[in-house]
């Protein structure tokens, strides 16, 4: 177990404050957020701009996502089994809201680290091409944004 730190980065910028810590986070769980574009933490969007690893730990450094903002989507498993859930949503430039295709649970990270990093998902029996991908943690779930390549 290590510690995994965000820190927010500013171009040009000499400290990179840390944002948000986590004292014992296991491997698997920081390769999975490595693997995630966008972070939603406390009402707030951050975009990452890189990752490292250090001698005590990891980091992710993050920026604002200035054009961005959180949903007002559900958290998916409020009544249901706990796990590592992840939602697969269609993405389209411009709009509000984007489409719930499928709802994902796994029982290790491994699996979700799995589908998190994948080019293609398949569901509604069509493929979906990856754009991006979040780790929402007011809502605690991982969100795989994407299109359609069927037209």
């Amino acid at each position: 177990m290590a510690r995994l730190e965000y820190r927010l980065y500013t171009e040009g910028g000499e400290t990179f404050p840390v944002l948000y810590y986590y004292e014992q986070i296991g491997r698997d769980e920081a390769a999975l957020r490595f693997a995630c574009d966008y972070f939603v933490k406390s009402g707030r969007v951050y975009e990452k701009t890189s990752c490292a690893v250090e001698s005590d730990g990891y980091v992710i450094y993050v920026k604002e996502a200035e054009e961005e903002r959180t949903m007002p989507w559900r958290r998916p498993d409020v009544n249901g089994p706990r796990g590592i859930y992840m939602e697969l949503r269609e993405y389209s430039e411009g709009t509000a809201d984007y489409r719930l295709v499928e709802t994902y649970r796994f029982a290790d990270t491994l699996e979700a680290m799995l589908h998190v990093q994948a080019n293609y998902l398949y569901a509604e029996g069509r493929e979906w091409q990856r754009t991006s991908s979040e780790i929402d943690e007011d809502r605690e779930t991982y969100v795989y944004y994407a299109i359609s390549t069927s037209t």
